[in-house]
């Protein structure tokens, strides 16, 4: 198994592994060390450990200072009332050692090597298995002069996802996808759902790679998302190529969809309130589906994808937000042609330029402008050089890529697709 091994030593100002602190008074050491990881947008990053204990840790017990990590940077040490960071607490049974998410060791995603002689051609239906790799973080923590290897992982949101495997009796296709169930559920309530399709170099037959990929399913199953947007979370994964750059689609699309609609027959899912999203070829598999279907989602989020404008005609009263990178060679072009049909055939479009190192409030205040204009079509593109991090290689695909981790970043166009306006 590849892992991002890491070492955690609980070490005074003069190198002694034994800590003059209740926290390690006798009978109340470290018990068990697991590895806390977190999705962000370009990935699941290695983002803290916890110790757990049999009685309560306090506060006034710990000093930051105290832990090291070999390669990384502890940001914190607090105690909390379960392994999961957010909870943090004034004395737990749980001490969380949090390391910086920009450090080099944080990054789970194993680096692939570019395949020799560019691009081969592919058509819909083949198979793919393009997603990286991902390593499996384990740390040894040294603490009153004993070892504790990391012996679990918390995979924070992935972990609440169901993996499931979907056979459509209908088109033949076997289709594992990972669902989100809303804490809580209860059959006697109605709630949305939101359906994610991942891009054409995350597909896998590991179902977790879609996840594991970046924000695009996770955003969604977020405690503060949930907490005021309980919703179903579905997350395909394909191991398939789906949609082509020919606008063309797989058996896939109705496979989803057919997936989709089993759901609300399984599950207390409204039919008015479904929703779909993807990045890349995601975002054109949802295009491809509002055009064969196009009274079947609710509203569309659309991330740097594009398709031929000559076939989108019956998508022009459906509920889009539209969202690419003027450093986009196919999505921004392709959207301004898309957007120019969707308007010939009736659609009222609202335009706007942003800029996508902006601030959370920056984001909102250009957001509430746009919808003030009530088109059921808005349609963003991401000024130029704004989506590339600085130092960043600009060559290739750059500018299509670095739009995903934005876009599902924007907190007021996830309320949208679920609320409207």
């Amino acid at each position: 198994m590849i892992t991002r091994r890491t070492f955690v030593s609980c070490l005074t100002a003069l190198g002694s592994l034994t800590l003059t602190t209740p926290v390690f008074a006798a009978g109340n050491g470290p018990q068990k060390a697991i590895a806390i990881t977190k999705v962000y947008g370009d990935g699941q990053r290695f983002i803290a450990i916890a110790l757990t204990y049999a009685a309560p840790v306090a506060a006034s017990d710990l000093e930051a200072s105290a832990f090291t990590v070999e390669g990384r940077t502890v940001t914190d040490v607090y105690p909390a009332s379960s392994v999961d960071p957010s909870d943090r607490a004034d004395a737990g049974p749980v001490v969380i050692i949090a390391l910086s998410p920009e450090d080099a060791g944080a990054m789970l995603k194993i680096a692939q090597e570019r395949p020799a002689g560019g691009r081969p051609e592919w058509s819909v239906g083949d198979p793919m298995e393009s997603a990286p790799q991902w390593a499996s973080p384990e740390g040894n923590v040294a603490a009153q002069g004993i070892q504790i290897a990391t012996s679990d992982v918390v995979n924070l949101i992935v972990d609440q996802f169901q993996q499931r495997v979907w056979e459509d009796p209908k088109t033949g296709d076997t289709l594992p996808y990972n669902l989100f169930i809303p804490a809580g559920y209860d059959p006697a309530k109605s709630y949305p759902l939101v359906n994610f399709m991942h891009d054409a170099g995350n597909s896998s037959s590991n179902p977790l790679a879609t996840l594991k990929q970046g924000l695009g399913a996770v955003s969604w199953a977020s405690s503060e998302d949930q907490a005021h947007r309980p919703a179903f979370v579905l997350a395909p994964q394909f191991a398939e190529i789906v949609t082509s750059d020919s606008s063309q689609t797989s058996s896939m699309l109705d496979t989803t969809l057919n997936l989709i609609t089993a759901l609300t027959q399984e599950f207390s899912i409204d039919p008015a309130r479904l929703y779909t999203t993807g990045q890349s070829g995601g975002g054109m598999l949802s295009i491809a589906m509002n055009i064969k279907y196009p009274d079947f989602f609710a509203a569309s989020f659309l991330v740097a994808c594009q398709w031929d404008p000559a076939l989108v005609a019956p998508m022009a009263g459906n509920r889009l937000f539209i969202l690419v990178s003027e450093d986009d060679a196919k999505a921004f072009p392709g959207q301004n042609a898309i957007t120019a049909a969707l308007e010939s055939h009736g659609a009222k479009v609202a335009r706007a330029v942003w800029d996508g190192r902006w601030s959370a409030d920056q984001f909102q205040f250009a957001f509430d402008d746009l919808i003030a204009e009530e088109a059921n079509v808005n349609y963003v593109a991401l000024v130029k050089g704004s989506v590339i991090p600085e130092g960043a290689d600009t060559g290739g695909a750059a500018g299509h890529i670095n739009t995903w981790p934005i876009a599902y970043n924007i907190a007021p166009i996830r309320k949208w697709l679920l609320e409207g306006a």
